[in-house]
């Protein structure tokens, strides 16, 4: 895992926030069972060692990171499955940067957040990514 990320400070009013990646960086969040992988439920841990790995997708990933973006595997596995997971990534040859275990379960996510958020969803291949004009929602102003 590598944890040596170029962050950039910002100032907001006067006052220090939270600081940035720079603009032609991006933060991939990753979901694993189903999105790079057989889809395991946690009641099924015992499968976690022997997944199989979807195509192109640890080559899409691995790319990305070379190029020097942040790759961060967020799943609904829970913690007492970090080290099977984290057997398993590494056997494949994955590169990433960190792991979050416990994303809640059931999809139909909704991200609120104070940064830019973008979501892509894994519908069967990883290839190119495009841009798309679609629908979102919004608060009212």
């Amino acid at each position: 895992m590598k944890t040596d990320i170029n962050l950039i400070d910002a100032v907001e009013n006067g006052h220090k926030i939270s600081p940035v990646l720079p603009d032609d960086v991006k933060n991939y969040m990753i979901d694993i069972d189903g999105t790079i992988c057989d889809d395991i439920p946690n009641e099924e841990p015992e499968r976690m060692a022997t997944a199989e790995l979807y195509p192109d997708a640890l080559e899409t990933i691995n790319k990305w990171y070379d190029e020097g973006h942040i790759i961060t595997f967020f799943t609904s596995r829970v913690e007492e499955n970090r080290l099977v997971t984290e057997a398993w990534l590494n056997k494949q040859g994955f590169k990433y940067h960190g792991m979050l275990m416990g994303k809640p379960r059931g999809g139909n996510y909704h991200w609120i957040d104070n940064h830019i958020v973008r979501a892509t969803r894994y519908e069967g291949t990883f290839s190119e990514m495009i841009e798309e004009k679609v629908s979102i929602q919004v608060f009212k102003k």
